[in-house]
C-alpha cells in the first residue's frame, strides 16, 4: 500500500506544478488583455483638396480567416490605429460586432477610395448588420468617435 501511495504522489506531483505553472502563465498572459494587433500600413484620410486630415496605422485583413476574425477579441485600440479590410470585388458589404468588445467606427471605402458609409460608434458585441449601402471594396475600422473627432464624413478620400 505504502508504495502505491508514493508511486501516485510522484505521478501526480509534475502535474501538480505544471497546473500551478500554467496558472502564473495565464496571470501574464497577453490573452487576458485580448488579441494584439501588427500595423503594417498607414492609411491618409484626405480632404477636398487632397491634403491630409489625419493617418492612422492599421493592421491588414486581406484573406478570409483574417477578415472573419477582424478587430474580435481585440480589447485595446490607440486612438491612431485601426484595421484595413481588403476585397477582391467592389460590392455592397455588410459587418457585425459579435465579439468584439470595441466601439468602432466602420467605414465603407469604394473602389475610387471614397468613403460611401461611415457607422459610427458601433456597439461592442452587437449582432446587427452594419450595412456599405453602396458598393465597397476597402473597411476601415477605427476606435468610435474617429471619424467626427477627426471631421471625416462620408464622401472624404482615403489613400494608402
Amino acid at each position: 500500500m505504502r508504495i502505491a501511495s508514493i508511486l501516485l504522489t510522484v505521478l501526480l506531483l509534475p502535474l501538480i506544478f505544471l497546473s500551478c505553472s500554467e496558472q502564473e502563465k495565464t496571470k501574464d498572459n497577453p490573452k487576458n488583455t485580448g488579441r494584439t494587433l501588427t500595423y503594417e500600413k498607414s492609411v491618409a484620410f484626405l480632404d477636398t483638396n487632397e491634403d491630409t486630415l489625419t493617418t492612422i496605422d492599421v493592421a491588414i485583413a486581406d484573406n478570409d480567416k483574417e477578415r472573419n476574425q477582424g478587430l474580435m477579441d481585440v480589447r485595446n485600440m490607440p486612438s491612431d490605429k485601426g484595421m484595413l479590410f481588403i476585397f477582391d470585388e467592389n460590392q455592397p458589404r455588410s459587418f457585425w460586432m459579435a465579439n468584439t468588445p470595441l466601439s468602432l467606427d466602420i467605414m465603407f471605402v469604394n473602389e475610387s477610395f471614397e468613403i460611401v458609409r461611415i457607422h459610427q460608434n458601433a456597439q461592442p458585441f452587437s449582432e446587427k448588420s452594419f450595412e456599405s449601402e453602396e458598393p465597397a471594396k476597402y473597411v476601415i475600422e477605427t476606435n468610435g468617435g474617429f471619424s467626427v473627432s477627426h471631421d471625416i464624413q462620408e464622401g472624404t478620400k482615403v489613400s494608402f
